[in-house]
């Protein structure tokens, strides 16, 4: 392992010196923390307050009728948050792992780390085990209700034999007032519950994977220098927005009318962005941030593509055929994609 205490900077051949001693030594003065306490306490209630209330706001959009939400206004916050939720994988996530413990970074050129690319095969692992997890999970719900697929593509089509461009479609229970339970035949609760089941699971593994991610968020911030100027408010704008994804995710899912379950959760990811006293780098920090980071984005590559989009928008039985809303929804989808993509050059 490269050492920056025999590394001398002012004397470098670069024919001979160990690459990985230059780079270790540039490092191990990452941390430049140059005060402002003040701020950075205040940077912790402000991303705490904004992410929260972008977190809850389609929670409660869905679930309080009085406040009468324009469906519009709701579809946009739903598939904004997708795409936010995609290039947070790729841009937030990806990249910073590469660049804590790839192959040109101080720990990928160091020991047992430089035999290997870490960050593409822990992503892939990640994803191998989201899958069987998802997986399982699916085969546990049938096996619990009792429903093969055969049964199933014939409780979906006897379910949906409406026009599937229902102007309802892709809408919470109180935008669309189809979701009544107390209502609802046996057949219909059980299918009901099934699909809570399968949309929790799903999305319990959803939120770890942005939770994690705001914990290294909330490192980055407190250990900042000359660039907190700037990294503070687009990390507020970069919380509020992964908040709005997942409050959106959430207020899809057909939880009971008094589950305190969707508030819980709301207010878990806004509690997640810390800010802990700066330390100096180190090897080992480096290495579980570049480990957790890839063990994110593997999460979020599956649950974007494989839970939102790719449920959402290809296989998703009773998708609206209104080309307008679906025009709209893609476009959300892209802007909250770009926007967050650009968010990465700050932060």
């Amino acid at each position: 392992m490269a050492s920056s205490d025999t590394f001398d900077p002012n004397s470098v051949n670069l024919t001979t010196a160990d690459p990985a001693e230059i780079i270790c030594y540039i490092n191990a003065g990452g941390n430049e923390y140059n005060g402002h306490m003040g701020a950075r306490i205040s940077s912790v209630f402000v991303i705490l307050i904004c992410s929260t209330l972008a977190t809850f706001f389609p929670v409660v959009a869905s679930r309080v009728p009085r406040m009468k939400v324009p469906v519009y206004v709701y579809l946009f916050a739903r598939y904004f948050g997708t795409g936010v939720i995609l290039a947070t994988a790729f841009v937030h996530l990806l990249d910073p792992a590469y660049q804590e413990i790839g192959p040109a970074s101080c720990v990928g050129m160091t020991g047992n780390w430089s035999q290997y690319s870490w960050p593409p095969a822990i992503v892939l692992a990640s994803i191998t085990v989201i899958f069987l997890m998802d997986f399982g999970a699916e085969l546990y719900v049938e096996s619990k209700y009792g429903v093969t697929r055969g049964d199933e593509r014939t409780t979906i089509v006897s379910e949906h034999d409406h026009p599937v461009d229902q102007p309802t479609k892709d809408l919470p229970q109180s935008l669309s007032g189809k979701l009544n339970y107390a209502e609802e035949s046996d057949q219909d609760s059980l299918t009901a519950e099934k699909s809570f089941r399968q949309q929790i699971a799903a999305f319990l593994i959803l939120e770890f994977g942005v939770m994690f991610h705001s914990v290294i968020i909330g490192l980055n911030l407190g250990v900042a220098g000359d660039e907190f100027k700037t990294l503070y408010p687009v990390l507020v704008f970069h919380q509020s927005f992964e908040g709005l994804g997942i409050g959106a995710r959430m207020s899809a899912i057909p939880f009971k009318r008094n589950s305190w379950l969707p508030w819980f959760l709301c207010l878990a990811y806004g509690l997640t962005t810390l800010s802990p006293s700066p330390s100096a780098w180190s090897m080992t920090a480096n290495i579980v941030s570049g480990v957790f980071d890839s063990i994110s984005a593997g999460i979020l590559i599956y649950t974007s593509l494989v839970e939102l989009l790719a449920r959402d928008f290809l296989f998703d039985p009773c998708r609206t055929n209104d080309r307008r809303r679906l025009g709209f929804m893609i476009i959300c989808t892209l802007l909250g994609t770009g926007i967050m993509a650009l968010l990465g050059k700050w932060a």
